[in-house]
């Protein structure tokens, strides 16, 4: 029974799972369709972000050096230091997630693409046959 399921307690064959219009005689309803542009979007706002916090730390630093300068001598001192290391170490670990989010998300649309192409080919042999009738 290739191409048949079982649906609701019913027999179906594959080409009518997809509902009105799917199938042999509807109007583009049965193909699954995949579109690696909002991964690639967001892999690329990721990108952006990483870029646009690259110069951050050394604004930081910068800022710093004046207070730092307006301050000599407080014990403030100390704890401002250990304030503007720690948004150091968060700056950079958010400019290391935002590179392994694009790269990740890039991995993502091409794994799909892979996917629904595999997926497309493996049913290539039921298609030669009329759909599997």
């Amino acid at each position: 029974m290739s191409g048949v399921a079982m649906v609701g307690g019913q027999r179906q064959r594959l080409r009518d799972l997809g509902g009105a219009g799917a199938g042999g005689g509807g109007g583009g309803g049965d193909e699954l369709k995949h579109s690696d542009g909002p991964w690639m979007r967001a892999a690329g706002g990721a990108d952006a972000l990483h870029t646009q916090l690259g110069p951050v730390k050394s604004e930081l630093e910068t800022a710093h050096e004046g207070v730092v300068a307006g301050t000599a001598g407080l014990e403030a001192l100390t704890e401002l230091g250990a304030v503007r290391a720690s948004w150091q170490r968060r700056i950079e670990a958010a400019r290391g997630e935002c590179r392994s989010l694009a790269g990740n998300l890039r991995d993502v649309a091409r794994a799909q693409g892979e996917t629904n192409e595999a997926v497309r080919q493996s049913f290539a042999p039921v298609a030669a046959r009329g759909g599997g009738q």
